[in-house]
């Protein structure tokens, strides 16, 4: 808030963290006691441990847990008390963004000021037994919340179903306020997104899973139907393909249905393409 009045009558960057939602999972009582862990719904595929289901690779789900529950499983009963907590923290987080808003507004900056909501990962919850961040290419640990509100945007307010990427942030940015786009950049500017949700958009967005010292676990490919994952150099450590319209909690693995085995050699050049362009990615 200093920051704001201070700064009010000069450009600025303000890069506004919350902690929360994070591990471990707590919020202040006021915001926890807006739910009843006895109604909280566990997952379809809630499992006590991380659990690969059948019909999946292996390679899909690391086998241990980095951030709860490390080293045992999850009772049920633990499992809504820690989803209490982690909704009850979404709450809090959004109790302070209205904080910031509230006097973005109150100091008039609304119309010359470019606000942006987003994440750095997602957050599985219990799903197949995953209880972190990371360790999978699953869209509850991959997909972030992205909501843009920029002056003078035709789209503000509207919803967009477009796939894009977070790499996608810096050259919208750097468009809406008018700076030279330095070269290398790798991300689109989605400006024809704000001013048009429904625009044509044939981008994808790509994920990443690395371990021991970075090496390259999988690599996953999402556009607004399907989401396609390979595991091992050229997907010799198994495939997943999920339908997101008709399968959004990823239960089905359909990489080995001949039925959908078209999609499949679409998408896997992708995967691999990028998975061989990582090492040329400029920092």
């Amino acid at each position: 808030m200093e920051y704001l009045r201070e700064y009010r009558d000069r450009p600025f960057f303000l890069g506004c963290g919350f902690v929360k939602p994070h591990s471990p999972p707590c919020a202040p009582e006021r915001f926890l006691n807006l739910y009843d862990s006895a109604k909280i719904q566990l997952p379809p595929d809630f499992a006590p441990w991380p659990t690969v289901p059948a019909g999946f690779p292996s390679a899909a789900i690391r086998k241990r847990n980095a951030d709860l529950f490390i080293g045992r499983g999850a009772s049920e009963s633990e499992a809504r008390e820690v989803i209490r907590a982690y909704i009850a923290s979404i709450s809090w987080a959004d109790w302070n963004v209205g904080r910031v808003l509230a006097e973005v507004d109150r100091l008039g900056l609304r119309q010359n000021t470019i606000v942006v909501f987003v994440c750095d990962h997602g957050y599985q919850l219990g799903e197949k037994g995953k209880w972190s961040k990371a360790g999978s290419l699953f869209e509850m640990g991959t997909r972030v919340p992205l909501l843009i509100d920029a002056p003078n945007a035709r789209g503000n307010g509207r919803a967009c179903m477009r796939t894009v990427q977070s790499l996608d942030l810096y050259s919208t940015l750097v468009e809406l306020c008018g700076v030279p786009l330095p070269p290398g950049n790798e991300g689109r500017s989605l400006v024809p997104l704000l001013h048009n949700p429904r625009a044509a958009w044939k981008h994808p967005a790509y994920s990443v899973w690395s371990e021991d010292g970075r090496s390259l676990h999988g690599v996953a490919v999402r556009n607004e139907r399907w989401r396609y994952a390979e595991f091992g150099p050229e997907g010799q450590n198994g495939a997943m393909l999920f339908d997101c319209h008709t399968d959004p909690q990823e239960l089905h693995n359909l990489a080995d249905d001949p039925r959908h085995a078209k999609v499949c050699a679409q998408l896997s050049p992708l995967v691999r393409k990028y998975a061989a362009n990582l090492g040329k990615t400029q920092v």
